[in-house]
């Protein structure tokens, strides 16, 4: 699932049945879902679903939440939480307060072809630090700590080193905005080869050279292990490489960007490796499902069952 398509879709679930409010919300609210599988125990490490990912289960955000926790699951994630209205926001931050889960990410500001953390011009630049101001607010409102930032594409035109001074200097206003709102924004270097190009933004010692360059606890790395499968590989030495700069995880298995065992990345040992260096964060479930339906819900839960087991 390309990150487009994986945004189109959640821009297209809040137009749906995930925007409900007021006497629709009343009218079309479902039953709460049947849950036949509770864990006993919550799993291990802090994996999140994202909303719609277990939809044939629950179909209000509320319910699957609650599907979620059910299953054991310790968060969620939300890459359109700040294009939903503040009544939904809220609600859904009450569905995981009553359920001690904890809140990811969601997108604070990204492009994937415009430079924008590149770019000098002022528009530009207000609009990234407006978008910051924005996020801080979401996340006050759905007590989140992290949101993605995507720093846009680069120019062909100019040096890559001048466009890198550039971006480091428009993420640390950037980061001055989130520090001061008890917010982390975390940068996503994504894959070039297959679903990005043209992105700034593409490999994690980038990444650690930028977060350390800004050198603000408010500035670190989204490592998304499907992206830097893609684009560099050798995942645990990167990890450690880069470990403390990186403030989050996110996965996809590859080929296809579906759960885990799905592909190649053997992804036991992945959690295996930062449970063991004291990992305590979110680690987003940012992929589609390989089976449709109940059951292809069920065969998520299942993937990360079996990873869970280190």
């Amino acid at each position: 699932m390309q990150r487009r398509t994986f945004l189109a879709a959640t821009a297209g679930a809040l137009g749906t049945g995930f925007g409900l409010t007021g006497q629709d919300r009343q009218d079309k609210q479902p039953a709460a879902a049947t849950n036949t599988t509770s864990r006993e125990k919550p799993f291990r490490l802090k994996y999140a679903p994202h909303l719609g990912m277990f939809k044939n289960h629950a179909k209000d955000p509320v319910d699957q939440i609650q599907f979620m926790a059910d299953q054991g699951f310790r968060a969620m994630e939300d890459n359109g939480m700040a294009r939903r209205p503040v009544p939904q926001q809220e609600k859904i931050a009450a569905a995981l307060a009553k359920n001690n889960m904890t809140m990811g990410v969601f997108v604070a500001t990204a492009d994937f072809r415009k430079p924008t953390f590149a770019s000098k011009d002022p528009k530009t630049v207000d609009k990234i630090l407006q978008d910051m101001r924005n996020a801080v607010q979401v996340a006050k409102r759905v007590n989140a700590k992290w949101c993605t930032v995507v720093p846009g594409g680069f120019r062909q035109n100019i040096e890559w080193d001048y466009q890198t001074a550039t971006a480091i200097d428009n993420l640390r206003r950037a980061a001055e905005i989130c520090e001061a709102g008890g917010l982390i924004m975390v940068l996503e270097p994504l894959n070039p080869w297959r679903d990005h190009a043209g992105c700034f933004l593409s490999k994690v010692p980038q990444a650690y050279l930028w977060c350390r360059a800004v050198n603000s606890p408010s500035c670190k790395i989204l490592d998304d292990l499907y992206h830097q499968q893609i684009t560099e590989g050798n995942l645990i030495p990167n990890i450690d490489l880069a470990w403390s700069e990186i403030a989050y995880f996110q996965l996809g298995d590859n080929p296809g960007r579906k759960e885990p065992g799905t592909g190649e990345v053997n992804f036991k040992n992945v959690f295996k490796h930062i449970h063991a260096k004291g990992y305590d964060g979110v680690i987003g479930m940012e992929h589609g499902n390989s089976k449709p339906g109940k059951e292809g819900e069920m065969a998520v839960i299942r993937a990360y069952q079996e990873c869970d087991m280190f």
